[in-house]
Parts: C-alpha cells; sequence; structure tokens
C-alpha cells in the first residue's frame, strides 16, 4: 500500500466523520440515529488511527532497511 492510498483512506475517514456529525442529535446524543452517527465516528477515529500507526511503521522499516 503506497503512501498516497493511505492519505485518500484517512480523508475518506475524515469525510464521514464530518457528514456523522451533522445527524448527531446533541440534544439527546444516545437516542435513535445519534448513536448509529456516534458509532460511526469512532470508527473513523479508529481508522485514522490504523492508518497513521500503519505509515509510521512504514517509515520506521525503511530507515531499518537502509
Amino acid at each position: 500500500m503506497n503512501k498516497t492510498f493511505a492519505i485518500v483512506l484517512i480523508i475518506l475517514a475524515l469525510a464521514l466523520i464530518a457528514y456523522n456529525v451533522t445527524l448527531v442529535d446533541f440534544e439527546n446524543p444516545l437516542q435513535g440515529d445519534s448513536t448509529v452517527a456516534l458509532i460511526g465516528i469512532v470508527a473513523s477515529l479508529c481508522a485514522i488511527v490504523l492508518m497513521l500507526i500503519f505509515m509510521t511503521s512504514k517509515k520506521i522499516d525503511k530507515k531499518l532497511k537502509k
């Protein structure tokens, strides 16, 4: 997986976060569709963290092979 693909995935995850924030009812965040939106936000944040860890591990791997 190359760097541009990872960046595209991070951007898509950010777009999903932005979309899910619009679905959250801030008066009742744990009722109905707001719960699904909050789960989507957390899942997107997890995807971003995983991609950042992956990119960091690739950088470390390159330095070790040098």
